[in-house]
């Protein structure tokens, strides 16, 4: 028995397994349809953004100095703490912590009352001492004249003498002890010795002073030098060069010495030796105590540097990000050498000369995850 299925489709014989035959005006309509399907159907695959722009720059083979570095610090070379010269109640403080003061300006005033009253005791008795003097010089005088027309011993000639000599020594002697009550209460009006910034100040308004008590401590910021601890072996070399460099960390800035004075003497315990470098004057930012870095040139030689501000440091790891001519940036390990300036830093392995690398680490990394 045959079974119609459609017009295109035929049941051959009952012994095979059911195989369909397809007629070809109906396989072509179905292969257009499919067609039209994989055309139509689906929406076009969007393009992926570009990655975003990093600013790089290359790795450089170029002439640098070779240093020999030290750790420093940095100290004035004009800083004094001063001190109370007489007792009293202070009175007036113009100055604070980090103000300027100009040579000869009031830093502290001290009461002086004690003082001035002292000085007039002083006033006082020169005045007696010159009444006594004068007294002495008229008795002299007449002695000399009443000897001459013999109605006095020579002994009473030498008496009015003595007497007139021991008057003119106490005036002396007063006048001195005069002089000292008027430098002592010049002692209440303290004075900066020069220009200069408050470092410290020691004492609050009202409080008493003593003799030796320190006042306030300042310094001169335009006398600043660069204190560093070398090797007793590296001296020779450090002479020889005669320049040097200054890093301060702090304020990320690199300084040119003035002169470099190496100190005659060694630790005879560290064998070690103390080179002075002189700052140029009014270095901004820079105070005594900051930490720093003593870079003494010893040569000049070609090294790879890549810029400071590309290294990433994170724990153990340094790396940079390169930037390749298409395509993200990509993290790379280096190994950094000893040799560096203010513009890069030694790379002994990792990179190669005309390689970009991303100057902005941060940014690189999430341009890479994008």
């Amino acid at each position: 028995m045959k079974t119609a299925l459609s017009p295109a489709l035929s049941l051959k014989g009952e012994g095979e397994f059911g195989a369909l035959s397809w007629g070809r005006g109906t396989f072509l309509l179905v292969a257009a349809a499919l067609a039209l399907a994989a055309c139509g159907g689906d929406k076009p695959a969007a393009k992926a953004p570009p990655a975003p722009a990093v600013a790089s720059a290359p790795v450089e083979l170029r002439e640098v100095e070779l240093t020999h570095s030290a750790e420093a610090i940095v100290e004035a070379v004009r800083q004094s703490t001063i001190s109370a010269q007489i007792a009293g109640r202070i009175v007036d403080l113009p100055f604070d912590v980090g103000d300027r003061v100009e040579k000869g300006q009031v830093i502290a005033r001290i009461d002086e009352r004690a003082a001035t009253q002292v000085l007039a005791a002083s006033q006082a008795q020169v005045r007696s001492a010159e009444a006594s003097l004068a007294n002495a010089r008229a008795t002299y005088d007449r002695s000399q004249q009443l000897f001459a027309q013999k109605f006095i011993s020579q002994a009473a000639l030498d008496k009015a003498q003595a007497d007139y000599r021991s008057s003119e020594s106490q005036l002396k002697a007063m006048l001195a002890g005069a002089g000292q009550a008027a430098t002592e209460r010049s002692f209440a009006t303290i004075v900066a010795p020069y220009g200069g910034v408050v470092a410290t100040r020691h004492v609050q308004l009202g409080e008493m002073a003593s003799p030796g008590k320190p006042i306030m401590t300042g310094f001169d910021p335009s006398t600043l030098r660069v204190v560093a601890t070398v090797a007793s072996t590296q001296v020779a070399a450090i002479q020889a060069g005669a320049r040097g460099r200054v890093e301060i960390p702090a304020v990320n800035r690199w300084i040119d010495a003035k002169s470099i004075t190496v100190v005659p003497s060694a630790d005879p315990r560290t064998h070690s030796t103390q080179v002075r470098l002189e700052l140029p004057e009014e270095v901004q930012g820079v105070y005594p105590g900051v930490f720093a870095r003593a870079h003494f040139v010893v040569g000049r030689a070609p090294r790879l540097m890549v810029p400071r501000q590309a290294v990433l440091r994170r724990s153990e790891l340094v790396a940079v990000y390169v930037v390749p001519d298409s395509g993200a940036p990509q993290l790379r390990q280096v190994h950094l050498g000893t040799v560096s300036d203010e513009r890069g830093i030694e790379v002994l392995a990792g990179l190669r000369a005309g390689e970009k690398v991303a100057l902005d680490p941060v940014a690189a990394g999430a341009a890479a995850k994008g």
